[in-house]
C-alpha cells in the first residue's frame, strides 16, 4: 500500500457557545465585534483533520498538511490548541474567515496554496475538508477546490474510509433516512468532504504539540495575504434565524395521546 499525502482544508470560527450578532459593515455584512470573538477550528473541518491523522498513522510514510485561510492573529490562536491534536503541516494564508466571504475566490486561493506545497505528489494526493462548513456553509468551496485542482473524484459527506490491499479505497458518504451509500475508488487522486466521521477528537499531547509549533510558527510568519474579493456579492438582509416556542400546559392527559398530537403536530411540517 502506498503513502498518502493528505491536504486538509479548514479555517477557524467564532466560538459556538458565543453570542453572534449579524451587522452591515462599510465593507458588507460581518458579526458584531467579530475579531473579538473566541475562536476554534471549524468542527467540519476538525473532523476532516483527525481522519486524516488517522489514515497517515495507519499507512507509513503518509503526510498531513493543514490548508488554513484566516487572519494571522487568529491562526496563531486557534493553532495552540489544534496543534496538540494530530501532526501537521501548516500552510497559512493571511485574509478573511469570514461566513460572508465568497467561496469562489476562497477556493481559488486554497487550490493555488495546495499547489505550490514542494514535492506534492498527485499521483498520491487526497484533499480533506468539511463537507460543508460552520463559516461558508455553501457546502460549494471544497468542490471547486477539487475542480480546479483537476480533481474530479469527489466524495460529499463522508462518515467512514476504508483503504483496500490493492490501494483503493471504500467510502460511506450519507444519505437520506440515515442511510449510507457505498462507493469504491481505484485510489487517489480525490477529494472528500467530511461530515461527523467515525473518530472521537483526539486527546492533547504536549508532545505533539510542542513539534507542530516549531514549524507552525515559521508558516505563520511567511502567510501570503489572500485578499477574498466581495465584488459582486449583494446581500439584502442578514439575521439570526427566529426562535420560536409555543408551551401549552395540559393535565390529566394520557401520554398516548400526547404522542399522537406530537406525531400529528410534526406531519404538519
Amino acid at each position: 500500500m502506498s503513502a498518502f499525502q493528505i491536504v486538509v482544508c479548514g479555517s477557524f470560527v467564532p466560538d459556538p457557545l458565543q453570542t453572534l450578532e449579524p451587522v452591515t459593515a462599510p465593507g458588507g455584512p460581518s458579526l458584531k465585534n467579530e475579531m473579538m470573538l473566541p475562536a476554534v477550528l471549524d468542527p467540519w473541518a476538525g473532523h476532516a483533520l483527525f481522519e486524516a491523522a488517522h489514515l497517515a498513522g495507519m499507512t507509513p510514510g503518509s503526510k498531513v498538511w493543514l490548508v488554513s485561510l484566516g487572519a494571522k492573529a487568529k491562526l496563531q490562536q486557534v493553532m495552540m490548541t489544534v496543534a496538540q491534536k494530530a501532526p501537521f503541516e501548516l500552510v497559512a494564508l493571511d485574509g478573511p474567515a469570514s461566513g460572508f466571504s465568497d467561496s469562489f475566490d476562497t477556493a481559488a486561493h486554497l487550490a493555488a496554496a495546495i499547489d505550490g506545497i514542494a514535492g506534492l505528489d498527485r499521483s498520491r494526493l487526497l484533499v480533506f475538508g468539511g463537507w460543508e462548513s460552520a463559516s461558508r456553509g455553501a457546502g460549494s468551496t471544497l468542490q471547486m477546490v477539487g475542480e480546479r485542482l483537476g480533481i474530479t473524484e469527489q466524495f460529499q459527506g463522508v462518515d467512514e474510509l476504508t483503504v483496500n490491499a490493492d490501494g483503493s479505497f471504500e467510502i460511506l458518504e450519507r444519505v437520506e433516512g440515515g442511510r449510507h451509500q457505498v462507493s469504491v475508488c481505484s485510489g487517489p487522486p480525490a477529494v472528500l468532504g467530511w461530515a461527523t466521521g467515525r473518530l472521537p477528537e483526539p486527546r492533547n499531547n504536549p508532545q505533539i504539540g510542542m513539534a507542530n509549533m516549531r514549524a507552525i510558527m515559521p508558516a505563520l510568519q511567511r502567510a501570503k495575504a489572500a485578499p477574498v474579493s466581495s465584488a459582486g456579492l449583494c446581500f439584502a438582509s442578514v439575521a439570526l434565524p427566529r426562535q420560536q416556542r409555543q408551551t401549552r400546559v395540559v393535565k390529566n392527559v394520557p401520554a398516548e395521546e400526547i404522542a399522537r398530537e406530537i406525531a400529528a403536530w410534526i406531519g404538519e411540517e
